[in-house]
């Protein structure tokens, strides 16, 4: 079977100095791979739990369309999200467009005029800049009235406690916590650290909303941040719940207020959850949440494997090969154009969907400079299917997720390391 395998990387275009390389890493990694199995079954359970709880039925696949009025496929799942993340309400609908919509969603529903957003973890998401007015655009928080204000994490990592305390006032009424990385190469917080850290902010002021941004986060862990006190979490049905099958959609999780408020700026005042068509997407949602654990673990796979063989190659990589994971980015600084270039085309060569193509960087909306992009999905911008972007700039860092199984995420990596080795961008014959 080994030969057999070997033959069919071969075909695939990697060559047999890669194919060793890549084989000696998983033999490293095999401990780690078991604890990630371990993880995603208990995530598995919780998730039927939740299902069985609220008596999913095939009934909740039917369609609705127009108003969507009395819709049990819709409303059950929103129950299923509360009880699976710790929460007292959910909203989870096709309308919501992307990660940045539920986030902006999320913001623009629990702020009035007036009031001030805090960021204790350093700058947002570059696409929450536009959003927040960091960058002026049109709609922007900005010119609601709502005042920004920023603390960054000191230079190891760490919260700058004091410098929150004195950002909190009067004014305070909402602090958004991102837990992945986004295109920065700080480390990701984990859900301890995202704990310790709304404590602290309750004990100075309690009435505060404390909102995580919980992109790539998704079962990576055994628990999520509502359970360490946040009020409101957020995220994305096209990255890690929706499991690969859902095709669009958002997620807010939390406090009844806060998923309320949320409800009626979606829709309208006096609407709110009682209307949304669920358009026949409500069966993917359900099997892609039920597939989800399975997935993110192998998307933490991949991302362990990468690190582990571009750390061994000289390169700085965060998390480290050793470092606990909270969510499914990896990143790999290269400090080279080309270096960075050459890994994103072996990603897309990798793909199912769309691996002739070249990925080039491109003035993408939402960035300030030209980024990189490489996914063959089934599901555009699907960021649990395998792919890897990254803006075109120093230190040239690479950014990259998911994978639906751990054998394709294997075999991206791979293809990234042949397209470097090819061009002589990096030497394995040593490690091999």
């Amino acid at each position: 079977m080994n030969q057999l395998l070997e033959e069919k990387y071969k075909e695939l275009g990697i060559s047999e100095k890669v194919y060793a390389f890549g084989e000696k890493i998983e033999q490293e990694l095999k401990e780690r791979f078991e604890k990630i199995d371990a993880n995603a079954e208990y995530n598995q359970m919780k998730v039927i739990a939740a299902m069985q709880k609220n008596r999913v039925s095939a009934e909740c696949f039917n369609i609705s369309s127009g108003y969507g009025y009395n819709d049990m496929g819709r409303d059950t799942l929103e129950r299923v999200y509360a009880d699976c993340f710790g929460g007292e309400d959910a909203l989870v609908r096709p309308q919501i467009t992307c990660g940045t919509h539920a986030l902006a969603l999320a913001l623009m529903s629990n702020l009035r005029p007036g009031d001030e957003l805090l960021s204790p973890v350093g700058k947002p998401y570059d696409t929450l800049e536009e959003v927040i007015g960091i960058r002026p655009s049109k709609g922007s928080l900005a010119e609601y009235g709502i005042t920004y204000s920023q603390v960054d994490l000191l230079p190891d990592g760490s919260f700058d406690y004091d410098g929150i305390r004195n950002a909190i006032h009067e004014n305070t009424r909402l602090v958004t916590i991102q837990r992945s990385k986004g295109y920065q190469t700080r480390p990701t917080l984990s859900v301890e650290r995202i704990g310790e850290l709304i404590t602290f902010i309750k004990n100075i002021k309690p009435d505060v909303i404390c909102m995580v941004d919980n992109c790539y986060g998704e079962f990576v862990e055994d628990r999520e941040p509502l359970a360490v006190g946040a009020d409101m979490m957020v995220g994305s049905l096209i990255k890690n719940p929706g499991g690969g099958l859902a095709p669009i959609g958002g997620y807010i999780v939390g406090k009844k207020e806060c998923v309320e408020n949320a409800a009626y700026r979606l829709t309208s005042p006096g609407l709110g959850k009682e209307v949304g068509a669920s358009l026949g997407v409500i069966q993917s949602f359900y099997q892609g949440l039920f597939l989800a654990p399975t997935v993110v673990s192998g998307a933490l796979k991949g991302a362990i494997f990468a690190a582990d063989i571009y750390e061994k190659l000289g390169y700085k990589v965060v998390p480290d090969s050793t470092e606990s994971r909270h969510d499914i980015i990896q990143a790999v600084e290269f400090q080279n154009r080309d270096a960075m270039i050459a890994f994103c085309e072996g990603i897309q060569a990798a793909a199912p969907v769309d691996s002739y193509v070249t990925p080039e960087p491109w003035a993408m909306p939402g960035y300030d400079c030209d980024v990189i992009m490489a996914a063959g999905a089934f599901v555009q911008g699907s960021s649990i299917e395998l792919s890897a972007d990254g803006p075109v700039k120093p230190p040239y860092a690479v950014y990259f997720q998911g994978g639906l199984t751990w054998y394709h995420a294997k075999l991206g990596i791979l293809m990234s390391l042949q397209k470097l080795y090819e061009r002589n961008l990096v030497n394995i014959d040593e490690l091999c």
